[in-house]
Order: structure tokens, then sequence, then C-alpha cells
């Protein structure tokens, strides 16, 4: 089950980067207790503005797309700061793409 959440997590994505949060780095760990879900992660800014937005995005998905998951606990972790280098290779060759600089 923790591989299919990963999976709906490389679905959805940054509001500001085009790209998913397990290629951004930002997913820490992903555990289940009994029906629970917990994932760890971080953010590309402690201050983001879209935080509550994110965490309901990814309840609602994870809830609709597994079952027998009655509750995801979303913990942030920002004991370090998140930066470019935290992007997978994968993520880093969509961005070039895009244009980014990288």
């Amino acid at each position: 089950m923790v591989q299919k959440i990963y999976e709906i997590m490389k679905d959805i994505y940054d509001p500001e980067i085009p790209l998913n949060f397990v290629d951004l780095g930002l997913i820490k760990s992903i555990t289940l207790n009994g029906n629970e879900v917990n994932i760890v992660m971080t953010l590309t800014s402690p201050q983001c503005p879209l935080k509550d937005v994110i965490v309901q995005n990814i309840q609602n998905r994870i809830l609709s797309e597994i079952e027998n998951v009655e509750k995801v606990n979303i913990y942030f972790d920002f004991t370090k700061v998140w930066t470019a280098s935290d992007i997978s290779k994968e993520g880093r060759e969509k961005l070039k793409k895009l244009g980014w600089n990288l």
C-alpha cells in the first residue's frame, strides 16, 4: 500500500512548481498504522501560503483512491531546509525541458 501512496503522490503537483511532490524531494516518509496513513514531508518554504490546500489535496486523493484508509496524517518537518538539490534526477530533466535553469 505504501508504494501505491507514493504513486498517488507522484500525481499530485506543487501549486507553484510544475513538478510532483515525490520528484521535488518533499516526501520524507510514508508509513501505515492500521487504517491510518502517516506522511512526513517538507515544503519548498516553511511559510508556504498554500500549505492547507496541499494538505487537503493529499488527504482527499489518498482517502478516495485507497480502500480501508480512514485517516491521513500529514506532518511537516522543516529541520532541513528544502533546496533545488533535493529534486530527483527525473524531476530536474522535466524542469529543464520546461525551460527551468537548474
